[in-house]
């Protein structure tokens, strides 16, 4: 009768090994992604000054790699030891983790979409923030060249956002070769030119508006991303379902792996 009931309760081994399997790339992607933050960090010095974190005035892209991949290792470390070793309070944690960030994602979902014009003066703000920093981080300038060279942008709402930068604004007591300029990455783009030419920005913004649009993107990013997000809803929006029904998925196998275990030591304390 033991032996028949304890049959009936197994713990199944293709969920088992699923999880593992699925939560060991995580695992290994998070520690790769927290890696090349601390070396980026070690490149810059900032390990050996750790003050320095707080100093810069906009974003430190390096943030994004040490967070993205943080999350990424505990939650891989979570499912990959829980499933392995058959540890319900890990499994929990992985189910409840998952949860929080599936939550998360969801409410920030619903509160962009019903409190859009305060998102869009919040990314107004934190673009002028990073274009006051675009100098002080060579890793926030690559970012923001690679943001206005893909949407073919300038600025928050156009080029002269970049009066805020010390180095372009058009003011008399600027000293700086940059003066009244923008970074290459608003120019724009002569498909027969080979080599980047740092310097099409310069004194552009000295020139009449009427010929700015000649050499630079006159256009915002903010306006320009908006346009994407509406070129592009359908792309986001299965990317985002996507997401969200791998986590619903995984959350679900862990519960089931959890109830498993749970009843085969109920079955085995019972014998």
């Amino acid at each position: 009768m033991s032996g028949n009931q304890f049959k009936g309760n197994e713990v199944s081994c293709c969920i088992k090994y699923f999880i593992f399997g699925f939560n060991i790339l995580f695992w290994l992607l998070g520690m790769a992604l927290v890696g090349i933050g601390l070396w980026a960090w070690s490149e810059k010095g900032v390990l050996s000054n750790i003050s320095s974190i707080t100093d810069l005035g906009g974003l430190d892209p390096v943030w994004l790699f040490m967070v993205v991949g943080g999350v990424m290792f505990i939650l891989g470390f979570a499912g990959c030891i829980g499933a392995l070793r058959e540890n319900t309070f890990l499994l929990k944690f992985f189910s409840v983790f998952l949860g929080i960030i599936f939550f998360l994602e969801l409410t920030t979902g619903v509160l962009a979409f019903v409190f859009k014009d305060w998102i869009k003066d919040q990314l107004n703000l934190f673009i002028n923030n990073n274009i006051r920093a675009y100098r002080d981080d060579i890793d926030l300038q690559n970012l923001i060249d690679f943001t206005q060279e893909y949407w073919d942008c300038c600025g928050a709402f156009g080029a002269d956002d970049w009066n805020l930068n010390i180095y372009f604004n058009c003011t008399d007591a600027n000293p700086s070769r940059e003066k009244c300029g923008v970074p290459f990455s608003c120019c724009t783009k002569d498909p027969a030119e080979d080599v980047i030419n740092t310097q099409c920005g310069y004194d552009i913004r000295a020139k009449p508006d009427s010929e700015q649009k000649d050499y630079i993107n006159v256009k915002g990013c903010v306006p320009q991303f908006e346009k994407w997000l509406q070129d592009n809803l359908t792309l986001v929006a299965g990317i985002f379902i996507g997401v969200a029904l791998l986590q619903i998925f995984g959350i679900c196998l862990a519960q089931n792996l959890v109830s498993d275990i749970e009843a085969v030591r109920a079955s085995c304390s019972r014998t």
